[in-house]
């Protein structure tokens, strides 16, 4: 096989169709056919199945799928290495919670499109579980995750900090009042969460239930920023990442909970596979994400002794 074979492949898997796939990448639809048919050939399998006009992956053909992705993802570091300059270029393919992207990523991208302009970022959202997924099948370049610690020998942490986190209350609301609230407080109470799967919520969830607190979810999203103002409008109460909510607590608009549950055990992190060729627009980024969240955390915890 080769990484045209490969490329065809993956091209007709996302078109979900030959003549598409040749019109997208300027071969005759024989040579399409031709390259699918030496491909399936030297595998033994069936790649695709073509009933009247419609075009779907087989068994063995999503089995395939990650590895060509892989495949043609690693013969484009080597390119990159092989012809590399001074400045970093290619490709960075960056796994991010959605909380990350709203409060600390942007701030690191900026930088480093500023340092690095050669150098196109691509962003996959996820969750933790997603992540290892990810990473295993080099589909990501580098995780920013936000949730429970990912522990685990086939993954190096480059950055890791545990994140403070937030259970928020609109202004005027009952539980503001009482000076330490624990699980039990908030039994009935109405709460906006994120969407399931993410980690900190599935933290926050566990300590309920750890509790026998009986929840009553009246909305769940994958928005932080209509999380926030939902909250703020008088729906419920929430839990977020304090870093995420800072102006927000500054001009009053939500007001933290006194928590005096047990911690929510959230870390931040910014991970790679052990076995991943750290190219140098992974190199750099990764020296970049250190430093800045480094100043990130020295400003929070002097932020902390000066309150």
């Amino acid at each position: 096989m080769d990484f045209r074979q490969l490329n065809t492949f993956l091209t007709i898997g996302k078109l979900q169709s030959f003549t598409g796939a040749a019109s997208t990448l300027g071969y005759a639809q024989s040579t399409i056919t031709t390259q699918i048919k030496q491909l399936e050939d030297e595998l033994g399998v069936k790649l695709f199945d073509r009933i009247g006009k419609n075009v779907t992956l087989t068994h063995e053909g999503k089995k395939l799928l990650p590895y060509a992705k892989q495949m043609l993802k690693l013969s484009q570091d080597i390119k990159n290495v092989v012809f590399s300059e001074e400045s970093p270029k290619g490709t960075l393919t960056i796994g991010a919670a959605e909380s990350l992207c709203v409060i600390r990523l942007p701030e690191i991208l900026k930088e480093y499109r500023k340092l690095f302009p050669s150098v196109e970022v691509s962003l996959k959202f996820g969750s933790c579980a997603d992540f290892r997924h990810y990473l295993k099948d080099n589909i990501i370049d580098v995780a920013f995750s936000l949730g429970r610690k990912i522990d685990s020998e086939e993954f190096i942490s480059e950055v890791e900090f545990d994140e403070p986190m937030l259970l928020l209350a609109y202004p005027g609301h009952p539980l503001i009042e009482k000076k330490e609230i624990f699980p039990k407080d908030i039994e009935n109470e109405p709460l906006i969460l994120t969407e399931t799967g993410c980690s900190y919520r599935a933290s926050f969830e566990n300590i309920l239930n750890e509790y026998n607190v009986k929840q009553n979810l009246v909305l769940e999203t994958g928005s932080v920023q209509a999380i926030k103002q939902f909250t703020m409008s008088g729906l419920g109460i929430t839990l977020l990442p304090e870093v995420a909510v800072v102006d927000e607590v500054k001009s009053g608009k939500l007001i933290p909970l006194n928590w005096c549950g047990p911690n929510f055990g959230v870390i931040s992190q910014v991970i790679y596979h052990k076995d991943k060729w750290i190219s140098p627009a992974l190199k750099e980024f990764l020296k970049l994400s250190k430093k800045l969240m480094a100043k990130d955390i020295e400003k929070y915890n002097l932020n902390c002794v000066s309150e």
